[in-house]
Protein backbone atom coordinates (compact mmCIF):
# COMPACT_ATOMS: atom_id res chain seq x y z
CA UNK A 1 0.00 0.00 0.00
CA UNK A 2 1.30 3.54 -0.78
CA UNK A 3 0.75 4.68 2.83
CA UNK A 4 2.92 1.81 4.10
CA UNK A 5 5.71 2.79 1.71
CA UNK A 6 5.52 6.43 2.78
CA UNK A 7 5.67 5.47 6.47
CA UNK A 8 8.68 3.25 5.85
CA UNK A 9 10.50 6.02 4.01
CA UNK A 10 9.76 8.51 6.78
CA UNK A 11 10.99 6.07 9.44
CA UNK A 12 14.21 5.55 7.48
CA UNK A 13 14.79 9.27 7.19
CA UNK A 14 14.28 9.75 10.93
CA UNK A 15 16.72 6.93 11.75
CA UNK A 16 19.34 8.51 9.48
CA UNK A 17 19.06 11.73 11.45
CA UNK A 18 17.58 13.78 8.63
CA UNK A 19 16.69 17.32 9.61
CA UNK A 20 13.07 18.47 9.64
CA UNK A 21 13.87 21.19 7.10
CA UNK A 22 15.17 18.71 4.53
CA UNK A 23 12.16 16.44 5.14
CA UNK A 24 9.75 19.32 4.57
CA UNK A 25 11.56 20.26 1.39
CA UNK A 26 11.33 16.74 0.00
CA UNK A 27 7.60 16.71 0.76
CA UNK A 28 7.15 19.94 -1.22
CA UNK A 29 9.04 18.54 -4.21
CA UNK A 30 7.09 15.28 -4.11
CA UNK A 31 3.84 17.21 -3.85
CA UNK A 32 4.76 19.31 -6.88
CA UNK A 33 5.52 16.20 -8.94
CA UNK A 34 2.24 14.55 -7.93
CA UNK A 35 0.29 17.70 -8.73
CA UNK A 36 1.90 17.89 -12.17
CA UNK A 37 1.08 14.25 -12.90
CA UNK A 38 -2.52 14.64 -11.75
CA UNK A 39 -2.96 17.71 -13.95
CA UNK A 40 -1.57 15.95 -16.99
CA UNK A 41 -3.69 12.83 -16.60
CA UNK A 42 -6.89 14.27 -15.15
CA UNK A 43 -8.93 13.35 -18.23
CA UNK A 44 -7.80 9.73 -18.09
CA UNK A 45 -8.18 9.55 -14.31
CA UNK A 46 -11.91 10.21 -14.66
CA UNK A 47 -12.18 7.09 -16.83
CA UNK A 48 -10.26 4.61 -14.70
CA UNK A 49 -12.08 1.77 -12.97
CA UNK A 50 -13.86 -1.48 -13.72
CA UNK A 51 -15.43 -2.12 -17.12
CA UNK A 52 -17.54 -4.93 -18.52
CA UNK A 53 -16.33 -5.90 -21.99
CA UNK A 54 -18.46 -7.44 -24.74
CA UNK A 55 -18.28 -8.28 -28.43
CA UNK A 56 -20.10 -6.85 -31.41
CA UNK A 57 -18.75 -8.74 -34.38
CA UNK A 58 -14.95 -8.67 -34.25
CA UNK A 59 -14.81 -5.49 -32.15
CA UNK A 60 -14.70 -5.42 -28.38
CA UNK A 61 -16.48 -2.69 -26.44
CA UNK A 62 -16.60 -1.84 -22.75
CA UNK A 63 -18.96 -0.01 -20.40
CA UNK A 64 -18.55 0.92 -16.75
CA UNK A 65 -19.51 -1.86 -14.36
CA UNK A 66 -21.29 0.71 -12.19
CA UNK A 67 -23.83 1.19 -15.01
CA UNK A 68 -24.60 -2.55 -15.24
CA UNK A 69 -27.53 -3.94 -13.27
CA UNK A 70 -27.45 -7.52 -14.50
CA UNK A 71 -26.63 -9.81 -17.42
CA UNK A 72 -29.05 -12.36 -18.83
CA UNK A 73 -29.31 -14.70 -21.78
CA UNK A 74 -31.45 -13.81 -24.74
CA UNK A 75 -35.19 -14.28 -24.15
CA UNK A 76 -38.50 -13.54 -25.79
CA UNK A 77 -38.76 -9.87 -26.71
CA UNK A 78 -42.18 -8.37 -27.39
CA UNK A 79 -41.99 -6.20 -30.50
CA UNK A 80 -43.53 -2.73 -30.36
CA UNK A 81 -44.77 -1.16 -33.62
CA UNK A 82 -43.60 2.22 -34.92
CA UNK A 83 -40.28 2.21 -33.06
CA UNK A 84 -36.76 2.63 -34.50
CA UNK A 85 -35.32 -0.51 -36.09
CA UNK A 86 -32.70 -0.91 -33.39
CA UNK A 87 -35.38 -1.01 -30.65
CA UNK A 88 -36.24 -4.72 -30.54
CA UNK A 89 -39.16 -4.23 -28.15
CA UNK A 90 -39.68 -4.83 -24.43
CA UNK A 91 -39.12 -7.59 -21.89
CA UNK A 92 -40.63 -8.30 -18.49
CA UNK A 93 -37.90 -8.02 -15.87
CA UNK A 94 -39.38 -9.28 -12.61
CA UNK A 95 -42.65 -7.47 -13.15
CA UNK A 96 -41.15 -4.33 -14.69
CA UNK A 97 -41.34 -3.72 -18.43
CA UNK A 98 -38.06 -2.43 -19.87
CA UNK A 99 -37.11 -1.56 -23.46
CA UNK A 100 -34.44 -3.52 -25.32
CA UNK A 101 -32.03 -2.02 -27.86
CA UNK A 102 -29.96 -4.11 -30.26
CA UNK A 103 -26.54 -2.43 -30.09
CA UNK A 104 -25.53 -3.97 -33.40
CA UNK A 105 -28.35 -2.19 -35.21
CA UNK A 106 -27.79 1.00 -33.21
CA UNK A 107 -24.21 1.09 -34.49
CA UNK A 108 -25.36 0.28 -38.06
CA UNK A 109 -23.73 -3.15 -38.07
CA UNK A 110 -25.25 -6.06 -40.04
CA UNK A 111 -28.07 -7.83 -38.22
CA UNK A 112 -27.23 -11.35 -37.01
CA UNK A 113 -29.33 -14.21 -35.73
CA UNK A 114 -29.23 -14.55 -31.96
CA UNK A 115 -27.29 -17.50 -30.54
CA UNK A 116 -26.70 -19.08 -27.14
CA UNK A 117 -23.87 -16.57 -26.61
CA UNK A 118 -26.10 -13.57 -27.26
CA UNK A 119 -26.74 -11.62 -24.06
CA UNK A 120 -28.91 -8.82 -22.78
CA UNK A 121 -27.03 -6.42 -20.51
CA UNK A 122 -29.41 -4.42 -18.34
CA UNK A 123 -27.93 -0.96 -17.80
CA UNK A 124 -29.16 2.13 -15.99
CA UNK A 125 -29.22 4.84 -18.65
CA UNK A 126 -29.43 8.53 -17.77
CA UNK A 127 -29.96 11.38 -20.21
CA UNK A 128 -31.96 14.57 -20.20
CA UNK A 129 -32.88 14.14 -16.55
CA UNK A 130 -34.41 10.71 -17.22
CA UNK A 131 -33.17 7.52 -15.57
CA UNK A 132 -34.29 4.30 -17.20
CA UNK A 133 -33.22 0.64 -17.00
CA UNK A 134 -32.60 -0.51 -20.56
CA UNK A 135 -31.54 -3.83 -22.03
CA UNK A 136 -28.82 -3.78 -24.68
CA UNK A 137 -28.33 -6.84 -26.88
CA UNK A 138 -24.69 -7.81 -27.53
CA UNK A 139 -23.10 -10.75 -29.33
CA UNK A 140 -21.20 -12.03 -26.31
CA UNK A 141 -20.03 -10.86 -22.89
CA UNK A 142 -16.26 -11.19 -22.40
CA UNK A 143 -14.86 -10.21 -18.99
CA UNK A 144 -14.51 -7.50 -16.36
CA UNK A 145 -11.36 -5.38 -16.60
CA UNK A 146 -9.86 -2.94 -14.11
CA UNK A 147 -8.39 -0.16 -16.26
CA UNK A 148 -5.71 2.25 -15.04
CA UNK A 149 -4.97 5.68 -16.51
CA UNK A 150 -1.98 4.27 -18.41
CA UNK A 151 -4.31 1.82 -20.21
CA UNK A 152 -6.56 4.54 -21.67
CA UNK A 153 -5.99 6.87 -24.61
CA UNK A 154 -8.22 9.58 -26.05
CA UNK A 155 -10.37 8.77 -29.06
CA UNK A 156 -8.44 9.53 -32.29
CA UNK A 157 -9.64 12.29 -34.58
CA UNK A 158 -11.37 10.53 -37.45
CA UNK A 159 -11.98 13.74 -39.38
CA UNK A 160 -15.03 15.82 -40.23
CA UNK A 161 -18.47 14.28 -40.12
CA UNK A 162 -17.66 11.83 -37.35
CA UNK A 163 -18.22 14.13 -34.36
CA UNK A 164 -21.69 12.81 -33.54
CA UNK A 165 -20.59 9.21 -34.04
CA UNK A 166 -17.69 9.53 -31.62
CA UNK A 167 -19.44 11.69 -29.02
CA UNK A 168 -20.38 8.61 -27.00
CA UNK A 169 -16.82 7.23 -26.90
CA UNK A 170 -14.89 7.67 -23.65
CA UNK A 171 -11.63 6.58 -25.23
CA UNK A 172 -9.64 3.55 -26.28
CA UNK A 173 -8.17 1.00 -23.86
CA UNK A 174 -5.02 -0.97 -24.66
CA UNK A 175 -5.09 -4.39 -23.00
CA UNK A 176 -2.71 -7.25 -23.89
CA UNK A 177 -2.02 -5.81 -27.33
CA UNK A 178 -5.69 -5.36 -28.19
CA UNK A 179 -7.83 -2.22 -28.37
CA UNK A 180 -11.16 -2.02 -26.58
CA UNK A 181 -13.62 0.79 -27.29
CA UNK A 182 -14.92 2.48 -24.13
CA UNK A 183 -18.56 3.56 -24.41
CA UNK A 184 -20.39 6.25 -22.48
CA UNK A 185 -23.65 4.31 -22.33
CA UNK A 186 -25.54 7.44 -21.24
CA UNK A 187 -24.69 9.05 -24.59
CA UNK A 188 -25.29 6.02 -26.78
CA UNK A 189 -28.95 6.99 -26.71
CA UNK A 190 -29.85 10.64 -27.13
CA UNK A 191 -32.27 12.23 -24.68
CA UNK A 192 -34.96 12.24 -27.41
CA UNK A 193 -34.52 8.50 -28.00
CA UNK A 194 -34.50 7.84 -24.28
CA UNK A 195 -37.79 9.71 -23.89
CA UNK A 196 -39.32 7.38 -26.51
CA UNK A 197 -38.03 4.33 -24.68
CA UNK A 198 -39.42 5.70 -21.43
CA UNK A 199 -42.84 5.69 -23.10
CA UNK A 200 -42.36 2.03 -24.01
CA UNK A 201 -41.62 1.22 -20.39
CA UNK A 202 -45.11 2.44 -19.45
CA UNK A 203 -46.79 -0.23 -21.56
Amino acid sequence: MPSAVIEKQEAGAAAAGGSPQKHQGSEKIAGAVVEKKETGSSAADQRVGKYLTFLLGREEFAIRVLKVREIMGIQDITAVPQTPGYVKGVINLRGKVIPVVDLRLKFCLPEMEYTQRTCIIVVQVQAGGVSLPTGIVVDEVSEVLNLAAADIEDTPDFGEGTGSATSYLLGMAKVKGKVKILLDIDRVLSSQELHGLDTLAQI
